[in-house]
């Protein structure tokens, strides 16, 4: 496990959260509930869980910069550090009650992603990573699978919903083209944890597009510390830029982005 002042902020911040989440994951009925645009959702339980993790970041790094899902960009007096914030992973999972979302806090430092906490808090499940420090979880080093064959590799993706419908035919293409070739094809509606699975070996490799640098900056570090490789679903270094993402082993990688670049 990593104990470093940095460290025992973040999960200090991400756990205090995480009880009002769990309190709200057990009071659905009773949230408000908004619509940012078709099909993506903001719940009260969103915004309460940024302002907790605001307030305890701030407090114990005042300066430091803030990019936040709901809240947007705040610039920091200290411009070479940016929180990256993603309080409600997986909203969606969260308003039906399907116990699969998570708080994601990612640090940038001079233009570096250093160090990121995932965290459930519906089971308690954490990932934690520094950079050059390694990746954890349940205070076990984190390594990727070590599967070379895609025939027996299993893989995670992400789904466009009903609002980025202008992406579901190179999804649809690029689906066709993975399934062929793996066991199987997993899609947990949580793009945080599904890196986390990356980094832990659960999945071989896993892709997506349209997201934002909130949903992958802990998740990619993970990944990159746990031995794994990440670019974009393009091959591209600037993943935090475009929001697309390719990972896992280095073969499973590789073989990923081959399929993927099949598909016009």
């Amino acid at each position: 496990m990593i104990r470093s002042a940095l460290m025992t902020v973040m999960t200090n911040a991400a756990i205090k959260a995480g009880r009002g989440l769990k309190r709200d994951f057990g009071e659905i009925g009773q949230l408000q509930v908004s619509m940012k645009g078709t099909g993506d959702f903001v719940s009260l339980a969103d915004k309460r869980a940024e302002k907790t993790l605001y307030e305890e970041l701030v407090k114990a790094r005042p300066g430091y910069g803030f990019i936040m899902e709901e809240g947007g960009r705040i610039e920091g007096t200290d411009k070479s550090h940016t929180w990256h914030i993603d309080p409600l992973d997986a909203t969606t999972n969260f308003l039906h009650a399907i116990p699969l979302f998570a708080i994601s806090i990612a640090l940038e430092r001079e233009g570096q992603i250093v160090a990121g906490v995932i965290y459930n808090p519906a089971d308690d499940d954490m990932y934690v990573t520094e950079k050059g420090q390694g990746a954890f979880g349940h205070n076990r080093r984190l390594r990727v699978a070590a599967r070379t064959e895609l025939s027996q590799a299993l893989f995670g993706c992400g789904i466009p919903h009903l609002g980025k419908a202008a992406q579901h035919p190179r999804f649809n293409a690029e689906l066709a083209a993975v399934m062929t070739r793996v066991v199987n094809v997993r899609r947990m509606g949580c793009a945080s944890l599904d890196l986390a699975y990356v980094a832990a070996g659960r999945f071989d490799a896993f892709w997506e597009r349209g997201l934002n640098s909130w949903d992958i900056a802990a998740g990619t570090l993970l990944i990159r510390e746990a031995g794994g490789f990440v670019t974009g679903a393009d091959g591209g270094a600037d993943f935090l830029e475009t929001g697309s993402i390719c990972c896992g082993n280095e073969t499973m990688h590789r073989e990923l982005l081959a399929l993927l670049r099949t598909v016009a």
